[in-house]
């Protein structure tokens, strides 16, 4: 049978703007999650996830925990929508033109109606950005069609990351996305602790990499990679992983803030004739490149069959 994948081609530099303006959104919706969700390690109760209706919290405790609430960017009515476990609805259209300041006070004047209280650092992160998100106008770019195909994207990419993390047998994180880097994310751990980072090293890098771990991601493009990209790196990363073959012949490793990272540009799965086993032949090499040079115990962490249990 053909294979009727059809995956969008998402353009970079001509959306740079619409993916900022998608970018603060998200951040403004991971600030509330981040202020109100109960720790969890590796910053895993921060994060967002590509669902059913678009970009969305999962429910987020509230009134000492008696009641839930979620946030979703709903890409097919293109919308925000809150929703609460008492049955509240609230929501207001997205488009061209809502500001990033509109859609922070849209957004907070809902909370504050539902009677959900929360204060968060309303700046935001690690963006270039030193204003609070109330003052942002230059960003009001809301592009419907470039949402929704990043959404597709981004929900096929998560279905593959998912099958993918389904054969590791040891701790591996759910398929999210950080907010901050706005990239999609699956990982692995060996259950070994890392060296300790450096003491003015970033509390969030602090608490991510405490342990070993291989990571796998997607990112939409970025100033450093200005195209859509698969990426996968091992910490610590371990002395010649960058001679490790990987799969598919496209793929390559590129230095990173001085360490080797595996890239495999979406461009290239876009010529695929089975875009999907290119994917997971990328992160399954460069799992094996990581975990081999790193010395994990790879068979331990091998998924067994059914009936081998």
């Amino acid at each position: 049978m053909k294979n009727q994948l059809k995956l969008p081609i998402l353009p970079y530099k001509e959306n740079v703007q619409k993916k900022m303006t998608l970018h603060l959104f998200l951040q403004i919706m991971g600030k509330i999650r981040l202020k109100m969700a109960p720790r969890k390690n590796h910053w895993w109760y921060i994060t967002e996830y590509i669902e059913t209706r678009g970009f969305s919290t999962s429910p987020i405790p509230y009134n000492s925990g008696a009641d839930q609430f979620d946030m979703t960017i709903n890409i097919q009515k293109h919308q925000l929508e809150v929703n609460t476990s008492r049955g509240d609805f609230e929501h207001f259209a997205l488009h061209d033109k809502l500001t990033v300041a509109d859609f922070y006070k849209k957004l907070m004047g809902i909370l504050e109606k539902l009677n959900i209280s929360v204060d968060i650092v309303d700046v935001p992160f690690d963006l270039g950005i030193d204003k609070p998100f109330s003052r942002i106008t230059e960003y009001h770019h809301y592009d419907k069609e470039y949402t929704k195909d990043l959404w597709r994207t981004m929900l096929w990419i998560s279905n593959v990351f998912k099958e993918f993390g389904g054969r590791f047998y040891g701790k591996t994180c759910p398929v999210h996305l950080y907010w901050h880097s706005f990239d999609l994310v699956v990982t692995r751990f060996s259950g070994n602790e890392a060296p300790p980072m450096p003491a003015d090293a970033r509390l969030s890098d602090k608490d991510a990499y405490t342990h070993e771990c291989i990571s796998f991601g997607f990112w939409a493009g970025d100033e450093n990679v200005p195209e859509p990209a698969f990426y996968s790196y091992t910490y610590p990363s371990p002395d010649g992983i960058d001679k490790e073959s990987i799969k598919p012949a496209s793929a390559e490793w590129i230095d990173s803030n001085g360490s080797p990272m595996a890239l495999l540009k979406y461009k290239n799965l876009l010529e695929s004739e089975n875009p999907r086993q290119d994917l997971l032949n990328f992160l399954e090499s460069t799992y094996q490149a990581g975990a081999k040079k790193a010395n994990w115990n790879i068979e331990k962490f091998r998924v067994p069959d059914l009936e081998d249990l």
